[in-house]
């Protein structure tokens, strides 16, 4: 009885550490850091402020994110060159 105690036990230990490492990952991968909260806080508009709402901070952050993007990446209103 006491050698299946021996074996028994360094497995269940092994299999619960490798199961709370999956779920670390899992949570790790959802969270969301607090400069970015913060950011959001101070420059939301009222349409992403109204997702915080409804779907929370992730899908809020997620129209965020996508504005900031277009303002980054050239998608906001384009220019025409001036002929000279």
């Amino acid at each position: 009885m006491t050698a299946w105690l021996a074996i028994l036990i360094p497995l269940l230990v092994m299999v619960f550490a490798l199961g709370m490492e999956r779920l670390e990952t899992r949570l790790r991968s959802g969270t969301v850091r607090e400069d970015e909260v913060e950011d959001f806080l101070e420059r939301a508009r009222p349409d992403e402020v109204k997702a915080l709402f409804r779907q929370g901070i992730g899908g809020a952050l997620q129209l965020f994110r996508l504005r900031n993007l277009g303002k980054r990446g050239g998608l906001g209103p384009r220019r025409t060159k001036e002929r000279a």
